[in-house]
């Protein structure tokens, strides 16, 4: 135990499009994506737990993870990469994110980046500040 009752895990969803299924365009899509959420985030990477990425089946360049894996102090983050379900009428070249974090503050306003050709699939998300009111019983 940390000896603060108050921590908690959050997280925070992303997702973004790469031009095409080569590693320069993964890799500018990738980076532009962490580049958001760290910003507007606040994200202390010394509070992350782990990051899932997945990506649609059209991409298989390079791992996502690898490209965070290089970012400044993420070389010890726990990344996994793994490929989204294929829907037939799913969004081509997507790179979804999901981040756990720990924070002491549990109302920490969240913002959930969705970039380029994916700024549709959560319209409602797209930059926002999600809010978890510590009486709701999710």
């Amino acid at each position: 135990m940390m000896g603060l009752g108050s921590w908690k895990v959050r997280a925070i969803r992303g997702a973004t499009t790469a031009t095409e299924n080569s590693v320069a365009a993964i890799r500018e899509a990738v980076n532009e994506l962490m580049l958001a959420i760290e910003s507007e985030n606040s994200l202390d990477v010394n509070e992350i737990i782990s990051v899932t990425f997945s990506v649609t089946r059209d991409l298989d360049a390079v791992f996502p993870a690898a490209i965070a894996r290089q970012r400044a102090n993420w070389d010890t983050v726990p990344l996994l990469d793994v490929q989204q379900m294929h829907v037939s009428s799913d969004l081509e070249y997507c790179i979804r994110c999901l981040i756990h974090f720990n924070t002491a503050d549990p109302n920490q306003a969240i913002h959930h980046i969705y970039q380029r050709g994916a700024r549709h699939l959560r319209p409602d998300w797209g930059f926002i500040k999600a809010r978890v009111s510590t009486s709701s019983s999710l």
